[in-house]
């Protein structure tokens, strides 16, 4: 399957973000041993003019790397096509063991590479740069984070054979106990929902107290709340608000909804979630460096626009969950 257009782009994004944090991983062995601030010798002139260009080519490599979150998702999609019982991109991911680990691990490097790309952007608005050891520190842990997420995809790819028979959403995702896999099986959609609600009104409740009067325990507080919500939106997404996208009560998918048929409303759905966790739980985060040489100001203002954008995502992926749902019971469904 490496041959497939799909594949081909994959990997050469992964080669290319590979290649990038070899270099960078040896400019960041050098910033720990010898960075020394305020320091006039040549080996610390040489190493502030590297950081600049390794930090800017790792900043746009993880942004690659977060893009092949969406280029995976879509690539599966189109792997459906040539395996035998796949009918989206469940199916594919289905068809051997590497493809759902490896999409969790593109998903929750999202935001590790996005914490790095914060951490960079909060560094080089401080003319002191006080965040260059734990920036490359940080980026040595990320590593094999990096490594790995490559070598599941790869594995994964490498994987695929259309003779393989593999279970779909259908299957995979219905309320039947029967043989197959069932991811989620045993939800009360009832109480799925009441949990939903009440995670976006304690959300809210939250944030707009944050706005009023930082305190760093409500910080942490709501951020916690969103790495809740996160994982809580994705089951509901796919037990409850992807019946009433597609229509029909037992097709639920979490994939589907990003097809052309049903108007790529996951698009909308994810890119709204995925975002609104980041700016939720990083603005607590941005607050461990507030401490750090000339940052109070620039953090504080990363967390004000943090709060309000987390906020903003919040409402508008709220609307979008209930749309297909309202529109239902407005059309004379029952609930």
């Amino acid at each position: 399957m490496f041959l497939n257009p799909w594949s081909l782009a994959l990997t050469l994004c992964s080669l290319v973000v590979l290649g990038l944090g070899a270099v960078a991983g040896k400019t960041a062995v050098r910033v720990l041993r010898f960075w020394e601030p305020g320091s006039d010798s040549n080996q610390q002139i040489r190493l502030e003019n590297e950081i600049w260009l390794s930090s800017t080519l790792v900043a746009y490599g993880l942004g690659l790397q977060i893009i092949t979150l969406i280029l995976f998702v879509l690539a599966a999609d189109q792997f459906c096509q040539v395996i035998v019982g796949a009918m989206c991109a469940t199916g594919a991911l289905l068809a051997n063991p590497y493809g759902m680990p490896a999409l969790l691990v593109k998903l929750f490097g999202v935001f590790f590479y996005g914490l790095w790309i914060l951490l960079h952007q909060l560094d080089i608005r401080s003319e002191q740069y006080p965040l260059v050891r734990i920036k490359y520190l940080t980026l040595l842990l990320l590593l094999p984070m990096l490594i790995l997420d490559v070598a599941l995809q790869t594995l994964y790819i490498a994987g695929i054979k259309p003779d393989i028979i593999t279970s779909c959403c259908a299957v995979v995702f219905s309320e039947s106990t029967g043989g197959g896999t069932n991811l989620l099986s045993g939800y009360s959609p009832q109480g799925l929902l009441v949990a939903f609600i009440v995670s976006i009104i304690g959300l809210v409740i939250l944030g707009r107290g944050l706005l009023e009067r930082w305190q760093p325990w409500l910080a942490g507080l709501y951020a916690a709340g969103w790495l809740w919500f996160f994982g809580l939106s994705l089951v509901v997404i796919t037990t409850v608000i992807s019946s009433y996208v597609y229509a029909m009560p037992y097709h639920k998918c979490p994939f589907c909804i990003l097809k052309p048929e049903y108007h790529y409303f996951g698009f909308a759905l994810y890119g709204t979630l995925i975002p609104a966790t980041f700016f939720g739980a990083s603005a607590a985060f941005a607050g461990l460096v507030r401490g750090k040489g000339g940052l109070a100001g620039v953090v504080e203002r990363y967390q004000q626009l943090a709060m309000k954008l987390s906020l903003f995502l919040l409402l508008l992926f709220s609307g979008l969950s209930f749309y297909h749902y309202l529109k239902y019971l407005i059309g004379g469904g029952e609930g």
